[in-house]
């Protein structure tokens, strides 16, 4: 299969819809597909307002019917909502190529929180966005229940996976031999982080990523350990030497470093929100709070190690690989019965 994914987030970013696609990407790759991505690398961009590390690309539907029309994509994924996604989506409807769409992040909340618009207008671009494909792939089923309510339609279930070889427990305590407690991800006003940074621990806090928010929070929080973003080995190394995980945002529709925190052996510590009740199966691998998180920390550090691992096993970029390339089936098999 020819397999053409469009995305507006890439290297250098670092997050969970870059690693996600870059793991599909291989295991796709094995499989003996041919599969080309749209990026803004290969366009000029700009840095988007209230977020300068993420660049948008300045790109048309014009330039994209061409790469379309050069690469004969048997279906085409358009992975987020910015410039190169609604592109892609008018280019796919243009020559009408079958084509599916993901709901990776909250697009609608991200934006309210920055800017003074309704989120229930934000919710129907997103919905109107996605609902013209052949369907919208959705990472757990409780965000599946939720956008149903909302009106979108098609939703497929697609997993993630995590690199177990990479993330394993190690014999390590970067930060010292006191309980120690960690975030990874964006830090950015979306991801909640001040909740954590908030609580009462007695012990070391530890805060790795990069964003937007990163000065601010270590001119307020000079007991906490920033490190800034952390990959491959060293990220391991990271949650290999900490006693539990926190996940403090409200808004995420997975967290698949909750699955990285789950391998090295780590238990979770969340609020009970969609992502977090979806992968955290509560006191066996993580405790989840509707209001208290201190308490789910707590609880969290109790916690079975080696349970936590053996729970991560389940989870393989293969498998998430093979749920991928069902949807897009069902994608081309929808657009065949359209077009008869």
């Amino acid at each position: 299969m020819r397999i053409l994914i469009a995305t507006d987030a890439w290297e250098p970013q670092v997050n969970g819809v870059v690693r996600t696609y870059q793991r599909v990407n291989e295991e796709l790759v094995k499989l003996g597909h041919k599969v080309s991505f749209v990026t803004p690398n290969d366009y000029y961009t700009f840095p988007c307002p209230t977020y300068p590390e993420i660049r948008l690309a300045l790109v048309s539907s014009f330039q994209l019917k061409k790469l379309v029309d050069q690469f004969q994509p048997d279906v085409v994924h358009v992975a987020t909502e910015g410039p190169i996604g609604w592109a892609m989506r008018r280019a796919c409807l243009s020559r009408n190529i079958p084509f599916t769409t993901a709901y990776h992040t909250r697009f609608p909340e991200y934006v309210v929180e920055r800017f003074p618009l309704p989120l229930s207008m934000m919710y129907k671009i997103v919905k109107r966005f996605h609902n013209v494909g052949g369907g919208t792939m959705v990472a757990t089923q409780s965000l599946a229940n939720e956008l149903s309510d909302r009106g979108f339609v098609d939703l497929l279930k697609w997993t993630r996976g995590v690199n177990t070889d990479l993330f394993k427990p190690r014999s390590c305590r970067l930060f010292g031999n006191e309980k120690v407690a960690l975030y990874v991800g964006r830090v950015a006003p979306e991801k909640n982080i001040e909740s954590f940074l908030d609580l009462e621990f007695e012990g070391q806090k530890v805060v790795v990523g990069d964003g937007p928010s990163l000065a601010n929070l270590k001119a307020k929080y000079k007991d906490v350990i920033f490190t800034g973003k952390k990959t491959g080995q060293d990220l391991a190394e990271c949650y290999s030497s900490v006693d539990v995980f926190v996940f403090p945002s409200l808004t995420d529709t997975f967290g698949i470093v909750m699955l990285e925190a789950m391998a090295s052996g780590v238990p979770i510590a969340a609020f009970r929100v969609t992502g977090p009740i979806d992968v955290v199966e509560e006191g066996v691998t993580g405790a989840l709070s509707d209001d208290n998180l201190g308490d789910a920390v707590a609880k969290a550090l109790s916690l079975d190690r080696d349970v936590c691992r053996q729970q991560a096993l389940n989870f393989s970029w293969e498998h998430c690989a093979q749920l991928f390339l069902e949807n897009l089936t069902i994608a081309t098999y929808k657009n065949q019965q359209s077009a008869a």
